[in-house]
């Protein structure tokens, strides 16, 4: 059985959302399961610490998850274009594992939620790719294949499914964002599969 791993962040359900609807696409692929896992939030406050179990959600990731898994997705929302503290803040923790080569080789892709149309998507699932390329993994993208992708007017880009949330965060999934979710964790697990095979 092949373990891929969806690590996301999410603050308001969004990313969660997506990530659950890439979990779908990737329990689609005989000999694939998902393990969906989250990070904890940073806080500002040096004294602030998070429960060792989250309210609610996916459990938090250890580095194990990414040492055991044949492939990732990693998602975080958008902020300033970027990925979300609490993510970049796990990657910086990541270093052992990439001094082991532990992730070399294995399939990745991306995934962003934001509130508007144009708030920075596609620069930050750039941004998430860094590191990834840094720890030798192979970039899986959303091919215009899709339908979807040609189709949308609301989240999907080539570089990995988005989803626009709206400024109070009350959007839900469109048809066309859980279309190509479901497509994208398909397409990574398949990808597993094949390096596996390899």
């Amino acid at each position: 059985m092949h373990t891929i791993l969806v690590l996301y962040y999410s603050q308001h359900g969004a990313t969660r959302q997506l990530a659950q609807q890439i979990a779908r696409g990737v329990e689609a692929v005989s000999g694939c399961q998902a393990r969906l896992r989250t990070v904890p939030k940073v806080s500002a406050v040096c004294e602030a610490t998070a429960p060792c179990i989250p309210d609610t959600g996916a459990p938090y990731v250890e580095l194990q998850d990414l040492q055991d898994c044949a492939g990732l997705a990693l998602g975080s929302p958008t902020r300033f274009g970027n990925m979300a503290a609490s993510m970049k803040c796990f990657w910086d923790g990541t270093t052992g594992l990439w001094l082991q080569g532990a992730l070399a080789g294995k399939p990745a892709c991306v995934f962003t939620s934001t509130s508007s149309q144009h708030g920075g998507q596609e620069s930050t699932l750039l941004s998430m790719m860094i590191p990834l390329f840094h720890h030798g993994m192979v970039m899986v993208g959303l091919p215009y294949s899709e339908p979807a992708l040609s189709s949308t007017s609301t989240g999907g880009t080539p570089y990995g499914v988005t989803h626009v949330a709206g400024t109070n965060n009350d959007r839900p999934l469109s048809d066309d964002e859980k279309k190509l979710a479901f497509a994208q964790g398909q397409r990574l697990a398949q990808m597993a599969v094949r390096l596996a095979a390899n």
